[in-house]
């Protein structure tokens, strides 16, 4: 058995789609894949089922959808783990709460997770290719929005706009491991497009800048400075940071810098290289 909810949700076994059809009992499911591993609360589940209107039959509604969702678990195919493990998906009760036991690799966001710890510590060794390559095959995990096709509670709101920072955190760190690899080129497409997505993220806008001052398109990446100040001039009344000013100024000047702090790395001063031949 296998869950994705780095997109739409699906539960597959080895031979049919599993996925509930059922608003709440999607949900539910949604809100117990999230927390994987972890009690959450028959409370917790009021709360996101029904928010600050509960029916007076919701506990007795919510243990249904429990009892509905430990069948479809328990009719999946093959029923345990190779050799004779535990099933790849256990419903539990605990503690008046319920807790979803997954086994290891049935879980795309457990995959990501995995993936980019392993990144991270390619990066730390210094070996920024293995990280890229790393990198590229968690950010393939999503196939669209986390749970695109599920109504979410307050609960899950939360939990997802915490899960995008992740993602956008994984994207940034995947363009940074891909310029100091060279691939600056390649980048300058999917940079356009997300600063234009997310206008005030300073980080995509550096990044941008330096895929085209490699580029030798120096004057683009000034440009994309000029862009940012007014977005920030219109939008939030401020001046960019300081370094995104240093950058802007370091660019317009030609000056010969070996290295730049524009960029985080393993270090906390860590440097990203602004010129490379080519």
């Amino acid at each position: 058995m296998y869950a994705r909810i780095l997109g739409p949700l699906t539960l597959t076994d080895d031979f049919r789609t599993l996925t509930p059809r059922a608003p709440k009992q999607r949900q539910l499911l949604a809100l117990l894949l999230l927390h994987a591993g972890q009690v959450v609360t028959i409370d917790e589940c009021v709360d996101e089922l029904w928010a600050d209107a509960p029916p007076n039959s919701a506990h007795s509604t919510l243990q249904t959808y429990v009892m509905q969702l430990r069948k479809v678990l328990r009719g999946a195919a093959p029923a345990a783990e190779p050799g004779g493990g535990a099933p790849a998906m256990c419903l539990e009760t605990r503690d008046r709460g319920y807790l979803l036991a997954v086994g290891q690799g049935r879980l795309d966001l457990h995959q990501f997770e995995r993936l980019v710890e392993q990144a991270s510590v390619a990066r730390l060794a210094g070996d920024h290719r293995r990280e890229s390559e790393l990198l590229h095959a968690a950010l393939a995990l999503w196939t669209g929005r986390a749970l695109a096709d599920v109504t979410c509670g307050p609960l899950l709101r939360t939990r997802l706009s915490g899960l995008r920072e992740t993602w956008l955190g994984a994207l940034e760190q995947r363009i940074d491991a891909d310029l100091r690899t060279g691939r600056h080129h390649q980048l300058i497409g999917e940079l356009n497009v997300l600063t234009r997505q997310h206008p005030t993220y300073e980080n995509l806008h550096a990044q941008l800048m330096i895929a085209l001052y490699r580029s030798g398109r120096t004057a683009d990446a000034l440009a994309v400075f000029g862009r940012l100040r007014r977005t920030f001039g219109e939008q939030l009344g401020l001046e960019p940071s300081v370094r995104m000013r240093t950058l802007h100024t370091d660019l317009l000047n030609s000056v010969p810098v070996a290295e730049s702090v524009y960029l985080p790395g393993p270090e906390s001063a860590g440097a990203v290289p602004l010129r490379t031949a080519g």
